[in-house]
């Protein structure tokens, strides 16, 4: 059996150049990566048909809100996770906790597709589904701190960007295999099938990709930085304490957190979910065509991350993340803007010659603030923001007396709302000009080679910005968490300010930045969100992010 070798007393070994013994390092590292980005792009792609099939007991509304609230736990719970997982790969080594991720991770995303239904085993189900949802969850908060570390650990010192950039690269892989699957399953078999049984493959076929990462990982030795510490008897034997119990070493943790992970979250998820969403529920495009746009994209966009990590190698971390950061901050609001005007020019001209008010007692208008992602409103005030935010409408804001009904007035005309205020408000509206789902002047792609047309290459080179930014935190990100922290303490450490940004940062952004656009009455508001995080990210990191770049990480 050919396995890597890596001797605690031959630390020279750090410098080497990459072998191919490294190169499965990488691989290994690589496909635990896919193998945690395709089960959460999966299980968010089929969303409501989980909810369906899990929470058939309830309505439509009441499941799906259960199905997404299900989804969540996955983020609520990683901090945690990392804070165990991490003290673990301090205390037990990164090969054992870099194996146990993958394989809670590839079991729990397998055992989805075997779960018998509600209408199988009613309230069991359910329970099994929150259960391995929580589970999956812990074990991908140990993932990629393992993952970058293990890499950094066998790489080159000034190579470490280039090879640590490979990992969040992944992502992108991710997302493609996730939709390809999906596809290739539907249409392989009728709809009737798909909804019966054939919606179990796409998790069951995540067997393959464990199979390959066991395969991988169970043959690599612990790394040569940790043999180092062994060795010499620097482990901690209390890594959480060390960790975050001493300011000198907890510093470290918060600058990471608020001056680059926050960032990495922000521009992500900005970059993928959010803009995903943007393109089919606000700029009304069809699923295949955003998906489309945004995967050729990702295509590209997913090299750009090697590049970047590549880039810090030789002109540092800290200037790459800053300049992402500042890219962001100045560039998302007019790219926002130019993806409407090219994808729904109709939409953009009644957000700009229509005018539209809301008058209402404030008492009867909630925040809208939606972490499940579907909820029941029920005064009219809360309809009516919801109904226009949903139909993508520029609206203002303004306060009546208490107790006063509320009223929505269309270019100074008030509007009859009647009893049924979703759909007499739906109709005014495009009758005053708004364009409907399938308005002709709306970007639509039948066909891949449409793609060489001006407005979808315009569409990818505004879509490929959004991705660079995320690349250019994310890529340097990866090598520069590993190199900030002491080798002892290094995945407690870096685990806790990467899941925080990762998982309630990142995790809450696209419902946080749809609720202040209803809020507002304008789809461009939310955009303070992750520019406001961007722009304090680069602050804190100009005036505090230490330059890592070639440090010694067996130190």
């Amino acid at each position: 059996m050919t396995t890597l070798s890596a001797s605690p007393v031959r630390p020279q070994q750090l410098g080497r150049a990459l072998s191919l013994d490294d190169a499965k390092v990488i691989l290994a590292s690589c496909a635990g990566t896919v193998c945690e980005w395709y089960d959460f792009f999966l299980y968010g792609a089929m969303a409501t048909l989980i909810g369906a099939k899990f929470f058939g007991q309830f309505d439509e509304t009441t499941r799906n809100i259960f199905a997404l609230l299900t989804f969540a736990l996955g983020f609520l719970v990683r901090p945690i996770g990392g804070l165990i997982l991490g003290r673990f790969g301090d205390l037990l080594g990164r090969k054992n906790i870099f194996l146990i991720t993958v394989i809670g991770m590839g079991l729990t995303t397998f055992a989805v597709g075997l779960l018998p239904t509600s209408a199988q085993v009613g309230i069991a189900a359910p329970i099994a589904l929150v259960t391995l949802r929580v589970l999956q969850g812990l074990a991908i908060s140990g993932e990629f701190g393992g993952a970058v570390i293990y890499v950094a650990e066998h790489a080159p010192r000034s190579r470490r960007g280039f090879y640590t950039g490979c990992i969040p690269a992944c992502i992108g892989l991710s997302l493609l295999l996730a939709i390809v699957v999906v596809l290739v399953t539907q249409s392989a078999m009728s709809a009737a099938a798909f909804d019966a049984w054939g919606w179990r493959l796409p998790f069951l076929g995540s067997a393959i990709l464990l199979a390959v990462s066991i395969a991988v990982r169970v043959r690599l030795q612990e790394s040569p930085a940790f043999l180092k510490i062994k060795a010499e008897g620097r482990q901690s034997r209390a890594p959480i304490s060390e960790a975050f119990g001493k300011w000198s070493n907890a510093r470290l943790a918060v600058i990471a957190l608020f001056g680059m992970t926050a960032a990495v979250a922000a521009t992500g998820y900005a970059g993928t979910f959010y803009v995903l969403v943007f393109m089919t529920s606000a700029l009304k495009l069809d699923s295949f065509t955003a998906n489309l746009l945004y995967a050729v994209a990702m295509v590209f966009g997913a090299a750009s991350c090697v590049f970047f990590g590549w880039l810090s190698d030789k002109v540092g971390r800290k200037p790459i993340i800053l300049a992402g950061c500042l890219l962001a901050t100045v560039g998302y609001s007019p790219v926002f803007h130019g993806l409407t005007a090219v994808a729904n020019p109709t939409l953009l001209r009644a957000q700009q010659t229509i005018s539209v008010t809301i008058k209402a007692d404030p008492a009867t208008c909630s925040l809208l603030f939606n972490p499940a992602g579907v909820a029941k409103y029920t005064s009219v005030c809360d309809l009516a923001k919801s109904t226009l935010s949903r139909n993508s409408v520029a609206y203002r804001n303004e306060s009546s007396l208490s107790g006063a009904p509320t009223l929505v007035e269309i270019n100074q005309k008030v509007v009859p709302l009647g009893d049924d205020v979703v759909k007499s408000l739906g109709q005014a509206i495009v009758a005053a000009g708004y364009p409907q789902v399938g308005n002709p002047e709306t970007l639509k792609i039948a066909e891949i080679s449409e793609l060489f047309a001006p407005r979808p290459l315009t569409m990818i080179g505004l879509l490929l910005f959004l991705v660079m930014c995320a690349q250019m935190a994310q890529g340097p990100a990866a090598a520069a968490l590993v190199e900030m922290f002491p080798a002892r303490i290094r995945y407690t450490s870096m685990s806790l300010p990467y899941q925080i940004g990762t998982g309630w940062i990142g995790g809450l952004l696209p419902t946080t930045m749809f609720a202040m656009n209803a809020i507002a009455g304008d789809m461009f508001f939310g955009l303070w969100y992750p520019v406001t995080i961007t722009a304090v990210t680069f602050l804190i990191g100009l005036l505090f992010l230490p330059e890592t770049r070639n440090v010694d990480i067996a130190a």
